[in-house]
């Protein structure tokens, strides 16, 4: 509606306040619905490409180093990945995020094999405009792409170092580019900067989506106390080695996390003799690295289960190159004894891992999966006893079946039952019901609007709620201004309450939305001071008190 706010990344028509992220991604969703309209598919559509997009780059990322097999293994572990699949059916940043780092990696791996300096800029440059997407979790794929750099490539040391550090120059000037600019921008000529309470865009991004998020909740939990959503403001479960491998983490991603773990030793120690610019053992240092950093990250932070999906990459590649090389080498008795115990590991997991009951739990799945198992147990014994090409085959076969079964069919699941981003795997009925009416809702017609537009009243605004959460859904019905009280949580110190005050005064709107039960003083002026009402009708999934205010009321 205003280039103004696109710029800006304004929450509301007003341009109030700011939505709790960098704009990058939300650009992109932006344009399409500029494009194409105001469409559930409008806003899904950008994911779907994304989502895409990566699966075709990565298979050209992996396949330069460690050939095709590898390649078309790993974008097909990607594409059947649990949490790819969710990520791609949302709105979030992520998918995008996931696509610029896979990027980034395209473009060492042709500095590495070329040694032309354009490559090592445009890695830079694909990192920097992950930042505008996703923020400090694009910088974690640094380490991987320095280490890889620093053995692989063929130059002298000092110019390896002095190309590298022109690498992290460019991706960190790309990356702070648009908060140089907006912070340089008069507070009142743009929005407040929601997660903050400075107004300032580093602590947004480096705060309240960085380095806070070790010892802070999440917002989505905040957002649950302000509304009194017992659903959101559960705690994540506790920082551990083994957080990422139970529970609804382990059904997102977890599935082939072991097994992708489990063979970057192997794959190191097989390639211990080949000189420093082995690309085979450099795809592995940088895809393990990946992997490494991000789950150690991961384990430790506060963080959607969606994030996740960003491990999906490193496992698929990791797989994909060792498969390759096991069947390369699957007449070795070593090789046919570490893919069984990586098979039999995996499965076993992933049949632990399958809940009981849940959102489309198959009952036949576990069955299915060892039955699998044992069949290539069977296929890679009758290699090693006859050695014919046909067992070979067999073999191989029905060791990638066992090991993709589960997540392939949870992948299913999530599409057969129209789960999204943030949504796992066979997770509790409940959660999906409240999943599917809350972060649903923006996108289902409000009955209440006729109503609304009569008490407006001639108000500039539509209504006032407590959090942008709140307000979203009917922005997105009419376009009309409706006044976020303390952003996306709830927390933050927009508008303050002298400025609330200010605005009933002047008339600016007369409904106002406000948590039943809450200690924000700026919602308990309202319920002290404005006429409560009591609309007719089913109680909603949050439970608001609807206030009726006067520009007397402001007193």
């Amino acid at each position: 509606m205003s280039w103004h706010n696109f710029f800006f990344a304004a929450f509301d028509p007003a341009a109030t306040i700011s939505i709790d992220k960098l704009p990058g991604a939300f650009w992109i969703q932006a344009l399409s619905v500029r494009l194409f309209g105001a469409h559930t598919w409008a806003l899904a559509l950008p994911q779907v490409v994304e989502g895409v997009l990566s699966v075709l780059v990565l298979y050209r990322a992996v396949r330069r180093w460690a050939g095709p097999v590898a390649g078309i293994i790993a974008a097909g572990v990607l594409g059947i990945s649990p949490a790819t699949v969710t990520l791609n059916r949302g709105n979030v940043a992520d998918s995008l995020l996931v696509l610029l780092l896979v990027l980034a990696v395209d473009s060492l791996v042709s500095a590495v094999r070329t040694g032309r300096l354009t490559s090592t800029v445009m890695a830079g440059v694909w990192v920097g405009l992950a930042f505008q997407a996703k923020m400090v979790a694009a910088w974690l794929v640094l380490p991987a792409l320095a280490v890889a750099y620093l053995i692989t490539a063929g130059t002298s040391l000092s110019l390896r170092i002095t190309r590298l550090a022109g690498m992290v120059a460019v991706a960190v000037a790309v990356s702070l580019s648009w908060i140089a600019i907006v912070s340089m921008i008069p507070h009142q000529d743009r929005p407040y900067v929601d997660g903050s309470t400075n107004d300032s865009l580093v602590s947004q991004v480096f705060d309240y989506n960085g380095f806070g998020r070790v010892n802070r909740p999440l917002p989505n939990q905040v957002l649950g106390r302000t509304l009194g959503i017992s659903f959101l403001a559960q705690p994540a479960p506790a920082a551990s080695a083994t957080r990422l491998l139970e529970g609804a983490p382990g059904r997102d991603t977890g599935w082939l996390l072991p097994a992708s773990v489990l063979v970057i030793p192997v794959l190191l120690w097989s390639r211990r003799r080949h000189p420093r610019t082995d690309p085979l053992r450099a795809s592995v240092v940088l895809w393990g690295c990946w992997l490494v950093v991000f789950t150690a990250v991961f384990s430790v932070s506060a963080i959607n289960w969606y994030y996740l999906g960003d491990l999906s990459p490193p496992i698929a590649a990791l797989l994909g190159v060792a498969a390759s090389q096991a069947w390369a080498n699957r007449t070795a008795l070593a090789v046919k004894a570490v893919v069984i115990g990586i098979v039999v590991v995996s499965v076993v997991y992933a049949v632990w891992l399958v809940p009981s009951a849940g959102t489309g739990v198959p009952s036949w799945l576990k069955g299915v999966a060892v039955a699998l198992a044992f069949l290539a147990m069977g296929t890679i014994a009758a290699l090693a006893v006859t050695g014919r090409t046909a067992a070979g085959v067999a073999g191989a076969l029905s060791a990638v079946a066992a090991m993709a079964a589960v997540p392939a069919v949870a992948s299913a699941s999530v599409v057969i039952n129209d789960l999204g981003a943030f949504d796992t795997p066979f997770q509790p009925t409940a959660l999906t019901a409240f999943n599917k009416s809350f972060f649903g809702a923006p996108l289902q017609p409000i009955a209440t609007l006729p109503t609304i537009e009569k008490v407006r009243n001639g108000a500039p605004d539509l209504l006032a709620t407590q959090t942008s959460v709140i307000a979203a859904p009917f922005i997105f019905a009419t376009g009309r201004e409706v006044l976020p009280i303390g952003g996306y949580d709830g927390s933050t110190p927009e508008p303050t309450l002298g400025a609330l005050r200010s605005a009933i005064a002047h008339g600016m709107f007369h409904l106002v939305l406000t948590a039943s039960h809450t200690d924000d003083v700026r919602a308990l002026f309202i319920q002290q001071h404005c006429l409560p009402v009591h609309p007719p009708g089913p109680s909603p999934i949050v439970s608001l008190r609807v206030s009726y205010c006067l520009p007397a009321d402001a007193k």
